[in-house]
């Protein structure tokens, strides 16, 4: 990212996918205002949309849009922003980011760095501005409310409350390390502290068990389709999905990889696998796709079972149900199976799709109104946090000196959470993955 924040004024096509109905480009920094003076002839009046001619530096008609002026610090990024509303044609918006870029002071914005200087004029902490990506990107109902859970200040409160806490047991370590002859010092200051670690230890600990929520929102609810060649688990897929995904013959072992479909059920993403034909063969590329197979299932958080011989426990960490598959002639269910189904008649498969969805809603109930953790980067630092809270526990017996430095670790890994602590290498990886606009 570029270290010179705020320094000159960038601009970017913020819409998305040209050609489109309209396209909104955006500007923020010093040379906003006069972007908006030179090409709409006046500054219009903050946060008032209006529509004005814009003109080109030769006096040239470039486009009649919508234009809107944020000065700072009451805007997205803090800085003063401009908006033009174009037409979002190819020609219209190429030539209005050309007559932007001969302003001096201005360049085209990288990846994220609205985003950036936001976070950099404290409009935004870092897991806001993770939120605001997921927002941008969800495409589930479940993924959208995760992003707006954590877009809230929810989240920042809450680890910001836990850091707070972690301060208060090191100033009372610290007080019994430096004032420990004070009368108005309490002589067990470390039992207060080792309390608030304890407590503390407990909520880090059920907080880390609400990640495999956000991983099947953000990643998708995983079902594998597993069984014998020729049990109907290519048929299934493309029943699921609706369309022709996997191809379907008589000859056997025709899947030799696996095979990936996301539906959206119930507001939730769930991806559904079709697999290699569990069996023995000396097929070298058939085999590597059954190994394949029991890799998926292995990972998998549901397996539907195809074949009647195919044992309940196949190595999966998920659950499995028993599916059988071809009851075209079947009057009624078989009570030895979880499912009886027909692909060609269609019998059994919204019953089937309806407990994945419920399956599915269950592992990620009430994400909405707790706070879940949402990425890999917080999980890293609050099991860093935990880490030191634990070797805490082993050095009160040292001294307070050493218990104190444990807990300035554990807050400075839960202060990297949001961002009150931070370093070029975190925010290059958080910021790089955005879009430009963003």
């Amino acid at each position: 990212m570029n270290s010179a924040i705020g320094r000159q004024t960038i601009y970017a096509l913020s819409s998305g996918k040209l050609p489109s109905g309209v396209a909104i480009i955006r500007l923020s920094g010093p040379q906003a205002s006069a972007a908006l003076v030179k090409l709409a002839g006046t500054l219009p009046k903050a946060r008032q949309a209006v529509l004005r001619s814009l003109k080109s530096d030769q006096g040239l008609t470039l486009d009649t849009a919508v234009v809107l002026w944020f000065p700072g610090p009451a805007s997205f990024t803090g800085e003063d922003c401009a908006e033009f509303h174009c037409h979002g044609g190819v020609a219209v918006v190429a030539a209005m980011l050309a007559e932007l870029g001969l302003l001096d002071g201005c360049r085209l914005a990288e990846p994220g760095e609205f985003s950036l200087r936001a976070f950099s004029n404290g409009k935004a902490d870092l897991t806001q501005i993770e939120a605001l990506g997921d927002l941008i990107d969800a495409q589930t109902e479940s993924q959208r409310a995760l992003a707006i859970a954590g877009f809230s200040s929810a989240k920042r409160n809450l680890y910001e409350g836990w850091r707070s806490e972690l301060v208060k047991a090191r100033a009372y370590l610290e007080a019994d390390l430096d004032f420990s002859d004070e009368e108005d010092v309490p002589g067990s200051v470390a039992s207060v502290a080792t309390s608030i670690v304890a407590g503390l230890l407990q909520r880090i600990d059920a907080h880390l068990a609400t990640y495999r929520a956000a991983e099947i929102i953000r990643d998708g609810f995983r079902v594998v389709i597993a069984g014998a060649p020729n049990a109907g688990k290519s048929t299934l897929l493309n029943v699921l999905a609706q369309r022709d995904v996997a191809i379907v013959t008589e000859v056997a072992g025709t899947t030799r990889d696996v095979l990936d479909v996301s539906l959206n059920i119930g507001g939730i993403m769930v991806v559904v696998s079709d697999t290699a034909g569990l069996r023995q063969t000396t097929d070298i590329v058939e085999n590597i796709g059954i190994e394949r197979a029991h890799e998926a299932i292995g990972r998998a958080d549901l397996v539907l079972s195809l074949s009647e011989d195919l044992p309940d426990n196949i190595g999966a960490s998920g659950l499995v149900w028993r599916v059988k598959s071809k009851c075209d002639a079947v009057l009624k269910d078989d009570p030895e199976f979880d499912f009886c189904i027909s692909c060609h008649t269609g019998h059994g498969i919204n019953h089937l799709i309806e407990a994945i969805g419920a399956l599915a809603a269950g592992t990620v109930a009430n994400v909405a109104e707790g706070e879940i953790v949402s990425r890999a980067r917080h999980v890293a630092c609050l099991e860093n946090s935990r880490t030191a809270l634990r070797q805490f526990s082993q050095s009160i017996d040292l001294g307070p000196e050493f218990a104190a430095e444990q807990l300035r670790i554990a807050a400075v890994e839960i202060a990297q959470i949001t961002g009150a602590i931070s370093t070029e290498d975190v925010l290059g990886e958080i910021f790089s993955s955005f879009c430009i606009g963003k």
